[in-house]
């Protein structure tokens, strides 16, 4: 890379790390990270305009991996600015249910430019020069329509794009943690959120044990992806129960002659019941 544009890029990188450490307040975060940007990106026109570049190699490296290193930054912070400023009022499932539709948007624009992403992230070059040479468009490579309004002597066809797969990338990660952030709010309120009454099992050990093979392979817990073996510890943590060899337990279960599954017939008869019993009430 130029001297030149390491500088600027390294400079930038200070600009912004700086004030992520200094600024809390996300939105106020952006505003000023986005000036920083527009200036940085300014320097790097001017630049640019003052060097001819040597070869077609030169020019097609700094559009596709120079520039997009600057405008990507530019995408990223403009979209969480706009997340954070769009972000509705409410509980952690309104925020949850708007984060993930902002990852929607994110899967949308993967789906729409499918073709180029893998040809991006396959670090394919044949149709460089089509996509990162001036004056190279080819309208039949699906060009978005500000492309016809950009300064041509500073664009290609395809460095915005690859500068929004970079973002897409961040604005990504950025989603997730605020998922994780809304997840851990949630398990340390329901954690204060204790119970009025202690729950013990007094049904027997067998029963509990002809339970927990039922729901493990019902896959109930975590979309079926959790070992039995977890399920049985979770069970003895919550109802205080030690469950010994319940996987020995299982094979006796297995080996009865008549009616295998007592416990949950049990409760299917009784559930049953009070259905029937609800009804000749009502």
């Amino acid at each position: 890379m130029n001297s030149k544009y390491t500088t600027l890029l390294n400079n930038l990188n200070e600009q912004l790390n700086f004030i992520d450490l200094e600024i809390d307040d996300q939105i106020k975060k952006c505003e000023q990270a986005i000036a920083i940007i527009l200036k940085s990106i300014k320097e790097l026109k001017k630049v640019t305009s003052k060097i001819n570049f040597k070869s077609q190699t030169e020019e097609i490296k700094f559009f596709k991996e120079i520039k997009p290193q600057f405008t990507s930054k530019l995408i990223y912070f403009n979209r969480v600015y706009k997340i954070e400023m769009k972000k509705p009022n409410g509980g952690n499932r309104i925020l949850k249910k708007y984060n993930n539709n902002e990852l929607l948007k994110l899967k949308a624009f993967f789906d729409s430019e499918l073709e180029f992403y893998q040809y991006y992230r396959s670090g394919s070059t044949y149709l460089d020069y089509k996509y990162f040479l001036r004056g190279k468009f080819d309208i039949k490579l699906a060009l978005d329509s500000y492309y016809f309004e950009t300064d041509t002597s500073f664009s290609t066809s395809h460095d915005f794009k690859v500068a929004t797969i970079l973002a897409n990338d961040l604005i990504q990660l950025y989603l997730e943690n605020q998922l994780i952030m809304i997840d851990n709010k949630d398990i340390s309120e329901k954690s204060q959120r204790k119970p009025n009454i202690k729950l013990m099992w007094t049904g027997s050990k067998v029963a509990l044990t002809e339970l927990l093979y039922a729901l493990h392979s019902e896959g109930v817990f975590n979309n079926g992806a959790v070992d039995l073996k977890d399920i049985a510890e979770y069970f003895e943590h919550t109802f205080e129960i030690d469950l010994g060899q319940y996987r020995r337990a299982f094979l006796e279960i297995r080996a009865r002659k008549s009616e295998r599954t007592k416990f949950i017939t049990s409760l299917n008869e009784t559930l049953l019941k009070r259905m029937d019993n609800a009804d000749d009430i009502a």
